[in-house]
């Protein structure tokens, strides 16, 4: 009988897969962990998004490859970001978007934005 053999029906989410020796994790115990991981990153836009969740803002985006939608405005609330993906959501109209990073020209508040201070690094200078 195979040791390294994992019976797909004792796994449960959030339970690391053991194989053998080793423990590797699953989808559900990377991502927790890479949560716990986040206030120590750089100051990426996808966790000042996070820091200002709840908050209006328009978001600029460009599609150079359509005559159609070549330069567009969605204008709503952040409700959640990723690395490559913001989700906003307009309560005027009620539609959702899930919007791509990488056609992002830039976003605009309504409001001050949001900073958390450990993104920056410490030097003599104000940002």
């Amino acid at each position: 009988m195979n040791n390294n053999y994992v019976n797909s029906t004792s796994k449960f989410p959030g339970a690391p897969i053991y194989s053998g020796n080793m423990v590797t994790p699953n989808q559900s115990t990377a991502q927790s962990s890479m949560q716990e991981y986040i206030p120590n990153e750089q100051s990426y836009i996808e966790n000042i998004l996070r820091v200002n969740r709840g908050k209006r803002v328009s978001i600029y985006q460009s599609f150079t490859d359509s005559n159609e939608w070549r330069d567009k405005v969605f204008t709503g609330i952040i409700e959640q970001s990723g690395r490559d993906h913001i989700i906003l959501s307009d309560p005027t109209t009620g539609n959702w978007y899930l919007l791509l990073m990488i056609y992002v020209d830039y976003i605009k508040f309504d409001e001050e934005i949001n900073t958390v201070p450990q993104f920056y690094p410490q030097s003599g200078q104000n940002l």
